[in-house]
């Protein structure tokens, strides 16, 4: 049956889409340029000595950018202070970002054990959503009061029957470059819809997870959701445009450009944290050496806001000598001190400058 807007897409075709949809100049252009891309992030990577530093800053700005596409907002300022104090109780739409970065944190740790599996899409939804139902067995549609623009595949079976498609394609070695699988991959698992609600972000999830799994990316630190919050409209219409006329090219051609502009982006992000880091290293060494440890200053870098309690759990410091190292390092400018109710956060001033350009 042809697509119609109105009516369950069941007739959804399953992956992989015929070559001369999407083997193309145009395509195999953009996708050499975007593995380059990756392979100089890839080797740059290791530089940042601590995989948290990056895994905790990158992450939460992906869960950041992921949710504002689907117009749940919070500020990097909200954000990084929820993840760092415990005392105080973040707004709802500060909640839902952080509940995305634990889906994927979590996921990444499942994946490394078990792969990417159905229990794995339905426990990324149900962190995202905090919710425990899984894939829905009741029609949705996507539009709105006046006119509906999608009604994906309904229901039981026919999910089942596209969820095995979709995971065995991730899975399968097939010689399709992982780049245009991922991007495949993504149009595919929004178009099965297969939660109420979330879908959307658990895709973009996805995204990332699918490229630590075939060794593009050794973290999930690609937050291609930046790039998407910048040309949402284009992201939209072509998703449609895959689905009502198989305009392939288009969508591949999108979406490798996004890795390339990300991973260039972030390789950019990652020189300039090396910088700093290496910077405040000096400045510690020279300025207040009978505190200096590396350790000390790779706290610094985990996330932006430290606390006491961050380098005593590290055995960095005991609670004193904890507080007076954090506070040498606000006389040395490094740190500024803001107090939120009876705690005591640390900011690293230029790390934040440096995550909120």
């Amino acid at each position: 049956m042809a697509f119609r807007s109105d009516q369950p897409y069941n007739d959804l075709p399953l992956l992989p889409p015929a070559k001369e949809a999407w083997e193309t100049l145009a395509v195999y252009k953009v996708l050499a340029e975007a593995r380059a891309a990756m392979a100089e992030l890839k080797g740059r990577m290791p530089i940042i000595p601590n995989p948290l530093m990056l895994i905790n800053t990158l992450v939460l700005q992906e869960a950041k950018e992921s949710s504002s596409i689907e117009n749940i907002f919070t500020s990097s300022d909200k954000l990084y202070k929820a993840f760092a104090s415990t005392t105080t109780e973040p707004d709802s739409q500060t909640k839902e970002v952080l509940r995305y970065r634990t889906a994927l944190y979590d996921a990444w740790q499942k994946q490394q054990e078990s792969g990417i599996d159905l229990p794995l899409l339905e426990n990324i939804y149900r962190k995202i959503k905090d919710k425990e139902d899984g894939v829905r067995d009741t029609p949705v549609y996507i539009g709105n009061r006046f006119q509906v623009v999608y009604t994906p595949p309904c229901c039981h079976d026919v999910l089942t029957e596209k969820l095995s498609d979709w995971l065995n394609f991730a899975q399968a070695d097939d010689g399709i470059d992982p780049l245009i699988k991922m991007a495949m991959l993504h149009y595919q698992f929004e178009a099965i819809h297969p939660f109420t609600d979330g879908n959307g972000r658990t895709g973009r999830v996805l995204n990332v997870l699918y490229l630590t799994q075939v060794g593009i990316i050794d973290q999930p630190v690609l937050y291609l959701s930046q790039y998407i919050n910048a040309f949402k409209s284009d992201y939209y219409s072509l998703l449609r445009g895959v689905t009502e006329n198989g305009e392939w090219e288009a969508w591949l051609v999108y979406m490798l450009t996004a890795v390339k502009a990300t991973a260039k982006e972030t390789l950019n992000l990652i020189n300039q944290i090396h910088e700093l880091l290496q910077a405040t290293v000096a400045k510690v060494k020279t300025e207040a050496e009978d505190i200096y440890s590396r350790e000390l200053v790779d706290m610094l870098f985990v996330q932006p806001y430290c606390k006491i309690s961050f380098l005593v759990e590290s055995g960095i410091a005991s609670r004193n000598t904890a507080s007076k190292y954090l506070n040498r390092l606000v006389e040395l400018g490094i740190l500024e001190l803001e107090k939120i109710g009876n705690e005591s956060l640390y900011l690293n001033k230029q790390l934040y400058k440096l995550l909120s350009k």
